[in-house]
């Protein structure tokens, strides 16, 4: 049986919700789409869980406010391994415009000391033994040192697993040090790494080769309505999502991507496949205010408008 874990070392609770537009500076009436233990690497797993694939969670949690993650973790029946460490899991608000624009507000929550970070490492190294997906998703918390990320995430991959790696800033620049198996920049998170401005998809692929030359096997790269990029040293795919009219949120569709990559691996299919799932999914999950699906017959209707094509 194929073993995932996915990892979020920052969660929070998502406050979800949608106006017209934004007036800064003003009060702003927000529709209310609801409030959800989340995290990246929490989304996933989520995600996972509906399509049937369980998955073992862990990271950090505040103590303070753990009960409403539990209360998830045990709805959704992932094997809980998550760290308490003194303090409150943090909130963020992200509000959806009417034209798709989302705007994050993303909070400061506990602060992780150096004899947690030690524990933890000390336990993943145990627990994932044997695993064959591990998942390490978002950003990281106060007090966790980036070369010391690094040196965890290098060691992950020596467990024998397969790390895939979602996250942004300097985190991902500390990250992609240990070479992942894969990583799932956007565009403008590549930018930011690669000091570029792209100005089209040849350049956007030139920085994923570098990146596959660096040692880093599968680069994903989403580039918004352009769709997303398949890199690897033996084969590109380019996928063109559907075009969704009805945009509720598009928090968590980046999370639904990762989770699409692990469901597709973990049953085998081909890349062709994989990238049409992973597309399908991540464009359902913008429908919605929350990540999840109700089937896999939910997502027919999605898999038939993406498009995915061999860049030669």
């Amino acid at each position: 049986m194929t073993k995932v874990a996915t990892i979020t070392l920052n969660p929070a609770s998502d406050l979800v919700g949608k106006v017209n537009f934004i007036e800064v500076g003003e009060v702003n009436s927000v529709e209310t789409l609801g409030l959800y233990p989340a995290g990246k690497g929490i989304n996933v797993a989520k995600v996972l869980a509906d399509l049937g694939v369980k998955a073992t969670v862990t990271g950090f949690l505040g103590a303070d406010n753990k009960g409403d993650f539990e209360h998830e973790f045990a709805q959704y029946g992932l094997d809980n391994q998550f760290a308490l460490v003194p303090g409150k899991t943090r909130v963020n608000i992200k509000v959806t415009q009417e034209d798709g624009e989302v705007t994050d507000l993303n909070f400061q929550g506990f602060s992780v000391s150096a004899a947690d970070w030690q524990a933890f490492t000390a336990k993943t190294k145990t627990l994932l033994a044997g695993y064959d997906y591990v998942a390490v998703c978002g950003s990281l918390p106060k007090g966790i040192d980036l070369a010391d990320f690094t040196a965890w995430l290098k060691d992950l991959s020596t467990l024998g697993c397969k790390v895939i790696f979602d996250s942004s800033n300097k985190a991902l620049e500390a990250g992609l040090k240990a070479n992942p198996w894969l990583i799932k920049p956007n565009y403008r998170e590549l930018e930011v790494l690669t000091n570029r401005k792209f100005e089209n998809t040849e350049q956007v692929l030139a920085a994923a080769r570098e990146l596959n030359a660096q040692g880093i096997t599968n680069v994903v790269v989403s580039m918004g309505s352009k769709g997303s990029l398949w890199v690897t040293k033996d084969f590109v795919y380019q996928a063109q999502p559907p075009k969704i009219t009805n945009v509720v949120s598009t928090v968590g569709a980046g999370d639904s991507m990762v989770a699409g990559f692990i469901y597709s691996l973990v049953n085998g299919l081909d890349a062709e496949q994989t990238l049409t799932f992973a597309s399908a999914i991540s464009a359902y999950a913008v429908t919605q205010g929350n990540v999840g699906v109700d089937s896999l017959a939910t997502l027919e209707p999605f898999k038939a408008q993406v498009k995915v094509t061999k860049v030669q």
